[in-house]
């Protein structure tokens, strides 16, 4: 239990009314450019690992237990990771390595083809989510639950690195952050859930943006069919509920009120729309509630009525990340976690299918094509603050603003990821009678 008020069973007992959705998403993997490698030998009594690797310390005792020495006796010598986020924080590519340089009594390189660093690899655990919202006779939301169930990676890899929570039992941060959101919504609860099925089946393992890249799929989809439900614009919606309450040291809630109307003013929210294009809108902050970095995003989407297709024409992403040490880096920080985000939104996803992930190469696993890269227009807040992380949040906040916008543009609702063209034409509604319906 992450937070859990005293009346929330109450606020939802005498609630005038109340929402409820599920929301899921698929299994997504790492597909890093790089496939993993490592090169092991022996030398002057001492075992050198030469490897890209993210998390050192999490991988050399298993290194030195595998072959069977102290600790002091192996050094890793780290590299540039050839794309990591996230895979290589284990670095279990590197034991294979060890073990044949010791058997053969010489150097050994390793070199995973494709379809075996899709095997071996820690994917992001599929999820999936119940959110719940209690209004009064008002409209005014009075209480909100949100209970997130998935594989946790710090449990399988690192159970000693899992804080408690309020019931005093240990939960992976990693798979529930950015569900403790800065909206004012009455009393709230929010509830993390070790899915064992997937603890068991894989490794699951941490994906660029972790926990977010599930909790705020739902989250903001879930805030847009909450406004939708009170007639409300789902901007104005949002920013009724981030009135400042709630704040800290670097601005809280205010911060993010602040990039979402921003964003908003440059795509040109409010604007009539073609046939079938709509724009959608998101936000979220930081990897963690206290990571002051606030991003919002506005997705100008098409649906093609006849195939499903969902063509992202525009993504106007706005963020709050204190002052901006490196322009174009910064910039590019922004730029790729957008398009991965975009990504794992409408392309990325697999399953395993007999105890094996189904996807092993590009021919069927499709990550985003060039071709398919939308107008980018990205802006950063002007401030004197500290400088804060660029690396996750706008990978979290693309999918829901799509998804909000295929809803806008055919009034199809989506609740999984990814947004298939199949889901899309399943939800069409078959005349204008059943659309005004939907």
């Amino acid at each position: 239990m992450v937070v859990n008020d005293a009346q929330v069973d109450a606020a939802f007992t005498n609630a005038t009314s109340t929402l409820e959705h599920d929301y899921t998403t698929a299994t997504v993997l790492h597909f890093q450019l790089e496939p993993v490698n490592a090169l092991a030998f022996q030398k002057d009594g001492r075992w050198e690992i030469h490897t890209g690797n993210q998390w050192q310390s999490l991988i050399l005792p298993v290194l030195a237990k595998a072959l069977g020495v102290p600790e002091m006796q192996v050094v890793m010598r780290t590299y540039l990771i050839g794309g990591g986020f996230g895979r290589r924080l284990n670095g279990d590519y590197a034991v294979p390595a060890a073990l044949a340089a010791q058997a053969l009594g010489r150097p050994v390189k390793l070199v995973w083809t494709r379809a075996d660093d899709s095997r071996f690899d820690s994917p992001r655990s599929p999820s999936v989510q119940r959110l719940r919202m209690a209004f009064d006779g008002q409209g005014q939301v009075v209480g909100m639950q949100h209970h997130a169930s998935a594989g946790w990676p710090t449990q399988v890899m690192f159970a000693a690195f899992m804080p408690k929570g309020l019931n005093g039992a240990p939960y992976d941060p990693f798979a529930i952050s950015g569900a403790d959101h800065w909206y004012t919504v009455g009393a709230q609860r929010v509830r993390a859930i070790s899915n064992e099925l997937a603890n068991s089946t894989f490794r699951p393992g941490w994906l660029r943006s972790v926990g977010p890249g599930w909790t705020n799929w739902a989250l903001e989809s879930f805030m847009d069919e909450a406004a939708i439900a009170t007639r409300l614009d789902p901007l104005a919606f949002r920013l009724r509920l981030l009135a400042g309450n709630g704040k800290n040291g670097v601005g809280g809630a205010a911060r993010q009120a602040q990039v979402l109307q921003r964003a908003a003013v440059n795509a040109g929210w409010g604007s009539k729309m073609p046939a079938d294009t709509g724009l959608g809108i998101a936000t979220t902050f930081g990897q963690e509630r206290d990571m002051p970095t606030w991003c919002a995003c506005v997705a100008r989407v098409h649906v093609n009525r006849s195939t499903g297709v969902v063509r992202v024409e525009k993504l106007n992403v706005v963020v709050d990340a204190g002052t901006i040490v490196h322009p174009d880096g910064a910039l590019a920080q922004v730029e790729g976690a957008s398009l991965w985000g975009l990504s794992i939104a409408l392309f990325e996803g697999t399953e395993f299918v007999n105890g094996q992930v189904r996807d092993t190469n590009l021919n069927t696993y499709m990550p985003l094509r060039m071709r398919d890269v939308p107008a980018m227009e990205i802006e950063f807040m002007p401030s004197t603050l500290p400088p804060t992380g660029l690396g996750e949040p706008a990978t979290t906040v693309v999918g829901p603003a799509i998804g909000n916008a295929i809803f806008a543009a055919v009034g199809v609702r989506l609740r999984h990821l990814p947004m298939r063209p199949a889901d899309v034409l399943a939800g069409l509604p078959s005349s204008p009678t059943s659309r005004s319906a939907t």
